[in-house]
This record gives C-alpha cells, sequence and structure tokens, in this order.
C-alpha cells in the first residue's frame, strides 16, 4: 500500500487554489508579469512553447534569461533544450509518486534512468532522497550487471522505463539469482496493461508517472490506478490545441502546466501531449485533479499538397468568425492526389466566406463541410490524416 508523502495531498480544494493563487503570483512577479487576481486568468496569459524556450534559450544562454535560482545542474535535451536542476528537498516533486508507490525508508531502489546529459536520473534519486531510499545509480545497460547488482544488494524497487524492468528479470532468470524487487516507478514510456500484469503476476506493483525535464513530476499514479493524480506543485490546464484556450470538462486538449517551483517557475508551458479532466478524486483520498494520462500528442502537423498545416492555422479560423465553435481539417486522398477537406462546427451558412478564409489561412484550397453545434468529436484533434499509405 502506498502513503501519502504529505497533508498538500489531501487538503481542500479551497485551501489548495489559496495556496496555489499565492505561489502564482510568487511566480508572475518573479517573472516580471503582473499578478492575478484568481487562477482563472491564467488563461488570458501567453503559453511558453517548447520552440519558444529553445529560440530564447539560443539568443540568451543557458535558460533564455528565464528566472532561475539554486541551480546545481544544468541538463540537454533534445532540441537543444537547456534545463536546470537543484539539489534541495524533492526539487522534482518526485517523492510524491514514490510514496504512492510504497516506496519509503529501507527501500533500495535501482535508478535505470539515464544520468549522462538528460536529468531523468538525477530526477528520480532526488524523489528517492526524499522519501529516505538508498539508490543504486545504475543508469541504462549493461543488463547482466543489473541484474548481479540488484540479486548482490538486496534491490526493492526499481526506476526506469516501463519495459527495461522486464529485461533485467529475464536476464536473472537465465542467470539463475533470485531478485526481491517487489515495486516499480515507471515513466517515460507506454506502461501496457499486460506488461502491467506481467508484473503483478511476479508479485511486483508497477505504476507511472508524467513528468517532463523541464517541469519534474507533473502527475501520477496511485495504488487506485485510476488516472493520474496532479502533483501539488503544479496547475495543470487543458486547452484546445494550437491555442491556449481551455476545453469544456471532460474534453480532450493539450497539457499546459504552470510550474511553482521558486527556483524556475515555468508560467503555461505547453507540453505537446493530449489529455483530458477526470471527474472527481482519486478513490485513494488523495484530493487534487485527475487526468487520464497521455492520450497523444497535440502537435498535429501535417502535410497536405505539399504544404505544412498546423493546429495554430486552425485556430486562427475559428477566432476569424464569431459563430464558428471548432474546426477540425482532415486529409485524405483521391487516387494519387491529396484531397483537405475543412470540417467547420458552426450555426452560420456562408459556406464562400469560410472558404475564403482557408484558403487565406491555410494556405491551401479545400472543400469546406459545414456541421451542426456540437458535431465534432471531442477528441482533441484538430488536424486529422485519414490517408492510407498501404
Amino acid at each position: 500500500m502506498s502513503t501519502f508523502f504529505d497533508a498538500l495531498e489531501t487538503r481542500s480544494q479551497d485551501a489548495r487554489e489559496a495556496a496555489q493563487l499565492e505561489a502564482l503570483n510568487a511566480a508572475l512577479a518573479k517573472n516580471g508579469m503582473d499578478p492575478v487576481s484568481d487562477l482563472a486568468a491564467l488563461a488570458t496569459l501567453p503559453v511558453l512553447r517548447k520552440s519558444d524556450l529553445s529560440a530564447r534559450q539560443a539568443e540568451q544562454a543557458p535558460f533564455g534569461g528565464l528566472p532561475v535560482s539554486n541551480a546545481a545542474h544544468i541538463f540537454q535535451s533534445p532540441g537543444p533544450i537547456y534545463e536546470p536542476g537543484g539539489v534541495s528537498h524533492d526539487w522534482w516533486r518526485m517523492g510524491r509518486f514514490l510514496a504512492a508507490c510504497g516506496i519509503g525508508a529501507g527501500d533500495i531502489v535501482q535508478n535505470c534512468f539515464g544520468y549522462h546529459l538528460t536529468p531523468a536520473g538525477m530526477i528520480f534519486e532526488n524523489g528517492a532522497r526524499a522519501v529516505g531510499a538508498a539508490v543504486v545509480p545504475a543508469g541504462v545497460g549493461q543488463t547482466e550487471l543489473q541484474a548481479r547488482a540488484a540479486h548482490d544488494i538486496g534491490v526493492t524497487a526499481y526506476a526506469g522505463t516501463p519495459d527495461y524492468l522486464k529485461i533485467i528479470l529475464e536476464k536473472a532468470d537465465e542467470m539463475g539469482l533470485e531478485l526481491k524487487i517487489t515495486r516499480a516507478a515507471v515513466g517515460g514510456g507506454a506502461l501496457f496493461p499486460s506488461l502491467r500484469q506481467y508484473y503483478a503476476d511476479r508479485g511486483i506493483t508497477c505504476l507511472q508517472c508524467y513528468a517532463t525535464a523541464d517541469l519534474g513530476n507533473v502527475a501520477y499514479e496511485s495504488e487506485a490506478q485510476e488516472g493520474m493524480i496532479v502533483d501539488e506543485g503544479v496547475i495543470v490546464e487543458i486547452v484546445t490545441p494550437g491555442t491556449g484556450d481551455p476545453v469544456a470538462a471532460g474534453e480532450v486538449g493539450e497539457v499546459v502546466v504552470t510550474s511553482l517551483n521558486p527556483d524556475y517557475p515555468l508560467i503555461r508551458f505547453a507540453t505537446g501531449d493530449l489529455s483530458a479532466v477526470m471527474d472527481g478524486p482519486s478513490p485513494c483520498g488523495r484530493t487534487n485533479m485527475r487526468i487520464k494520462g497521455w492520450m497523444g500528442r497535440a502537435d498535429q502537423t501535417t502535410k497536405i499538397k505539399g504544404m505544412f498545416v498546423r493546429p495554430e492555422q486552425v485556430a486562427q479560423l475559428v477566432a476569424r468568425h464569431d459563430e464558428i465553435d471548432r474546426a477540425r481539417v482532415v486529409a485524405s486522398r483521391d487516387g494519387e492526389m491529396d484531397v483537405m477537406t475543412v470540417r467547420i462546427e458552426t450555426s452560420g451558412s456562408d459556406t464562400a466566406a469560410y472558404e475564403k478564409s482557408v484558403t487565406e489561412l491555410l494556405k491551401l484550397r479545400g472543400k469546406v463541410e459545414l456541421v451542426s453545434p456540437g458535431g465534432l468529436p471531442r477528441d482533441g484533434l484538430v488536424i486529422e490524416d485519414a490517408r492510407n499509405y498501404d
């Protein structure tokens, strides 16, 4: 059974929102931005995307002029994008997830996340320290040595990608080594139900988190395994891809995160991932908002007739006409030719005006189909590639 990391996990929503507003205004001040009167006003602030961050860092190394303090490490992720890291207590907030996995004092964690340039290894090591667990800094690869170390040391918990633990277990079986691993904290890849069941059949409880190099832990599973609970140190919004506009409750959209880390506060950072808010709190007793976990990528940029069409362009189309609720570009084929159909959910009927806007904003001619309000799927897609390349 997991344990609560701290009292923040079970506080009332009113207490949580009051504390978040105070922390948000401190983060805004550190970023040179004006304070807000409530959390809803966060949606009026600009979204920061990875491409923006990369461009800013190219102009002003290493962190693009963003306010960073107490950085003990500097990491590099693909792009390249540079991230700071701290060594203070639970700097990336990963301890909360490890506690939910039931990992704590007396445990030995074999940390199989990478330690070279990228921060994942240090993120999980910092979290293990926060819950009082010892760490084997195993990193990636050398599976035979990993199995031997796990056996000799008496490792009780694993941290790493979902699939690598299975490789270690199979290697240990091959070598005739008995392992004592009973808990696994995974991330960085998909945890398929069949793989989770494989671990369960071997007496290992495997839970997953949603974390990024820029933000640290964003959300995590508990023993309830019903969605992912948003971490107490971030504010999560679900927005229409290509915009900063929040979607209706329960709809799929892009995950935008505001980190309240006082050493590195990021305001409305767009992750590029899709998810949706789940109704109600987790049965485990933690009271914060839940999301459904990773549901695909929000960057649906698609090449049609040799031209890229981006979610931002679709958002511009919707914004141009007040009566349009949403739009969806569908790429298909007619023989060997690309076809672009723009399905517009609207109460209006001026197809010609919409066709003109499509040509001007998407830079392509396409067929316009009008759909009555509520007629488009709420699945987070604004660009659908329906072409068959078989």
